[in-house]
């Protein structure tokens, strides 16, 4: 890996050095040896240094400067994924097959719950396991698609130097096009010239459909039938029933994005379709086209026969020419027949289209029998069978279109109609409330129920709140029995609702459309936590305690009413949004709380991150759902629960004491203004990188509408993560027992999860850059606070896990970002110079480019913090 950075460090060289000469190159030299210096000489003055440097420059050269770092993050973060690809493919190769090594791996978890439970019972709960990862478009990708895909390229060019034979001019030729690739990557404008539409964040996610997932999926249900089954693999049905399921908030998303209108969640599940149908119908063709077995040998069964007498009825031209295509080939004429059919469906003609995805999947069964009947069993159970896992994965809808709106909005809605009854006047926003209840009507008509009929109720405060969902759409269906199938979920966000959680499930029970979803549904209730809005009300250390706590009772709740609960984590990339490692978070929840279901957001850059690479997202997918499965395993719910009880009255005195710390800060008087003044909020409000607004509408003057994804990323661009940490160091340091606190590490998963995860948060602060930042405001008081939390609670985590540095125990990982904080350190500096020049007011036609100047460097800190928002 690090020959892989030096290399296209080089190359960035020499496309800065043809680009803007050997004085560019020098005052990049310049910065980065003065930053590395600062960085291995913290008592010197080499910082300071850089600081003058980077004021002597011109506004231009700045410019310059910082994008030359940024380009640099962009290439070592690509060399650092590629080499994580690398290491994936060496362990594989030198592993056994069907050899248990890791013990996060599918057959490991598989393993040691039959260990614990018995064989037959794992099998029963590997057949029951959900894994439902949620795509969402918050704003946190800085990147434009152009640099997206430009880093894309370069990657594939990486891998190609990979090859042991490369050399010669191969080498060469690989060398000319990696510099064509930089140069290309140095010379696309990295800030975009407008936000995009929704649309464009759903086709931004849509690719990552047809890079990894519509592949990758069926691979991982392949791995692990390859095991279960050993030599009997490919050869009989499968043993793993199709466990993922995805879904989509983007453009389902309204609370607080007006451009998401019912129009657009039409459009939203139209471009989803036609891209699953499009890649089920190559996958077919595929498929169809290693099928050429010969009637003779491989005889069609009656059942199939008869299924090619309905095609034919179909289209008597299609049939003669498929079957002219495939003479004597009777599985593969009925395949291209299918292909025929699915284009069809994505054309909408409806003589040929077929109805739903489960009449493909019967067609596709067919099929499979055929070929079992005749002994053609390889060939029922290969390529076929990874279709068939497609079309049970995505169905024709390809992700399930969740919708989302705020509680208020449906109480305003209802107060409209009330004042002037359904056919009055009513305000736009009642109208557009109504037409999105319409959609999904018209959305569940065309793809299926499983197209979109969650409906999650943000700021669920009382069971009234969900009540006015279903009383809404009984309004635009003029009447219950029109009313498509929704399940109203809700969303306990702050901590006053997490508190109040299980009182407001109860009233949902008493529902009458909530009790019909029960009995149609096997009882099945599904409820969101939000973690990002809880961390910004209470503090990152109430926050978990108070989650797990919500968890705790709502699992009770669910027992005790005999109802199959889902907990539905709406957790960010960022450790202040509840990011950090999934599969580690898994293992650490209640007991009963996982009972085999795991679902979660993919946010922002997450998604890029986690399933942007196919051997990435397989890794990912195959840790979760192991975690998942183990989660219900005796000894991991015993450990929990032994550790919940022990340490209740350790939490306790946590959440108080960070809770009151916390607050100290965010509700002095005067703490809103200072916070947009010591960090970039303003400005990050205008980078165009996402559909939604910053806020809710209220000004900077309060905090209470401010969106957690600003909170978090503005923090994060000053080097301080306050989101991540604070009040955790106060919270210790009030317990004062080294020896408890170590053993609650131990012996607690949930307490090792955030002393682990703070860790990495406070590896990506420095308290230096962090003093500059808290100086551009005017409260040395409330500055002074925040950098006495941060030296508390580094020295109250290095001390629990007995550590002389953070990270110094994970030598890979602290190794990764002690290499990287140079290279932030001076966009920092830039970023810094261009916030002093906009607080100072300095003169105003250098406001657009200071601006300008800004917004380049959060770029390149996001690039180079990686998981920041």
């Amino acid at each position: 890996m690090r020959n892989d950075v030096r290399v296209l460090g080089e190359f960035l060289g020499r496309v800065l050095r043809e680009a803007g000469g050997d004085d560019l190159l020098e005052d990049v030299e310049r910065l980065r040896e003065l930053a590395i210096k600062a960085h291995d000489e913290p008592d010197g003055d080499a910082l300071e240094r850089a600081e003058a440097l980077v004021e002597s420059f011109s506004l231009q050269r700045a410019e310059q400067v910082a994008r030359a770092f940024t380009c640099y993050f962009h290439l070592a973060n690509t060399a650092e994924e590629y080499h994580r690809v690398r290491v994936l493919r060496e362990r594989e190769a030198g592993t056994d097959p069907h050899a248990l090594v890791q013990d996060d791996t599918l057959p490991a978890a598989v393993q040691q719950l039959a260990d614990e439970v018995g064989k037959d019972e794992a099998w029963r709960r590997l057949q029951a396991i959900e894994f439902r990862p949620v795509l969402t478009a918050h704003p946190t990708e800085a990147r434009r698609r152009a640099v997206s895909r430009s880093i894309r390229r370069i990657a594939e060019l990486v891998a190609e130097r990979d090859q042991r034979s490369m050399g010669g001019m191969s080498l060469a030729e690989n060398d000319r096009r990696l510099l064509a690739e930089i140069d290309t990557l140095w010379r696309t404008a990295p800030l975009r010239q407008a936000k995009p539409s929704v649309l464009d964040e759903v086709r931004t996610v849509l690719s990552v459909f047809e890079s990894t997932l519509a592949d990758v999926l069926p691979s991982v249900y392949r791995r692990l039938d390859d095991w279960l089954l050993d030599d009997q693999a490919g050869t009989t049905l499968p043993v793993v029933r199709p466990f993922a399921r995805l879904g989509s908030w983007i453009g389902g998303d309204r609370d607080g994005n007006p451009n998401v209108t019912a129009e657009v969640t039409r459009a939203a599940a139209q471009l989803a379709s036609e891209h699953v149908i499009t890649a089920l119908e190559q996958s077919a063709r595929r498929t169809a086209a290693g099928l050429t077995l010969d009637g003779a040998g491989t005889p069609a069964s009656s059942e199939l026969n008869a299924l090619w007498q309905r095609q034919r009825s179909l289209s008597e031209e299609i049939a003669s020419r498929v079957a002219q295509d495939s003479p004597n080939e009777p599985h593969r004429r009925e395949l291209l027949f299918v292909v025929e059919r699915l284009a069809a469906t994505r054309s909408r003609n409806a003589d040929l289209a077929y109805a739903s995805a489960a009449e493909l999947e019967a067609d596709l069964l067919v099929v499979q029998r055929s070929l079992d009947a005749a002994g053609a069993t390889r060939s029922a159970y290969g390529d076929l069978q990874k279709l068939l896992w497609q079309v049970q994965t995505f169905g024709f809808h390809l992700a399930e279109l969740e919708l989302r709106q705020h509680s208020q909005v449906h109480a305003a809605a209802l107060a409209d109609i009330e004042a002037k009854g359904i056919d009055g006047d009513l305000e736009p926003r009642t109208v557009e409330v109504l037409d999105t209840f319409r959609t999904i009507g018209t959305i569940q008509k065309r793809f299926g129920p499983e197209a979109a009929r969650r409906y999650i109720v943000s700021f669920t405060q009382s069971g009234e709140h969900l009540a006015a969902v279903y009383r809404l759409a009984e309004l635009a269906y003029g009447g219950a029995e029109n009313v498509p199938v929704i399940d109203a979920i809700p969303l306990f966000e702050t901590f006053a609702d997490l508190e109040a959680s299980v009182d407001i499930l109860e009233k949902a029970l008493e529902l009458p459309q909530v009790r019909k979803r029960l009995a149609e549904n096997g009882r099945r209730v599904e409820v969101m936590l939000g973690y990002s809005d809880s961390s910004k009300d209470v503090g990152p250390v109430s926050a978990t305690l108070a989650l797990d706590d919500a968890q705790r009772r709502i699992t009770q709740w669910a027992h005790d009413n005999d109802i199959a609960l889902t907990l539905f984590h709406g957790r960010g990339g960022a450790l202040g949004r509840g990011g950090g490692p999934a599969n580690r978070a898994v293992l650490a929840q209640p007991p009963g709380s996982v009972d085999g279901r795991f679902k979660l957001t993919e946010q922002g850059e997450v998604i890029f991150a986690r399933y942007g690479d196919p051997h990435i997202a397989a890794r990912h997918i195959e840790q979760v759902v192991a975690a998942t499965l183990l989660a219900g395993a005796p000894s991991v719910e015993r450990r929990n629960a032994e550790a919940a009880e022990r340490f209740a009255p350790l939490a306790s005195r946590l959440d108080e004491a960070s809770r009151v710390r916390f607050h100290e800060l965010v509700r002095a008087e005067g703490f809103p203004v200072w916070f947009a003044q010591v960090t970039p909020l303003e400005e990050v409000g205008l980078l165009p990188i996402g559909s939604r607004p910053a806020r809710r509408g209220l000004s900077v003057s309060s905090l209470d509408d401010l969106r957690a994804i600003p909170w978090v990323f503005s923090w994060s661009q000053a080097r301080i993560n306050l989101a991540g940490w604070y009040g955790l160091g106060t919270a210790l340091e009030s317990i004062g027992d080294l020896d408890e606190l170590r053993a609650a590490y131990r012996d607690w998963p949930l307490f090792a999860t955030v002393i682990d995860n703070v860790e990495m948060s406070l590896a990506k602060t420095d308290e230096r850059i962090a003093t500059r930042y808290l100086a551009l405001g005017d409260r040395s008081d409330l500055a002074a606070l925040v950098a006495e939390e941060m030296g508390l609670t580094r020295r109250w985590v290095l001390a629990i896990t007995d550590s002389s540095a953070v990270l110094s125990r994970r030598r890979i990982l602290g190794r990764a970002v002690q290499l990287r904080s140079p290279y932030v350190d001076a966009l920092s500096l830039l970023q810094l110079r261009a916030l002093r020049g906009l607080r100072r007011g300095d003169a105003v036609e250098q406001a657009d480019d200071l601006r300008r100047l800004l917004l380049l460097t959060v770029n390149g800190v996001a690039a180079g913090l990686q998981n920041t928002g």
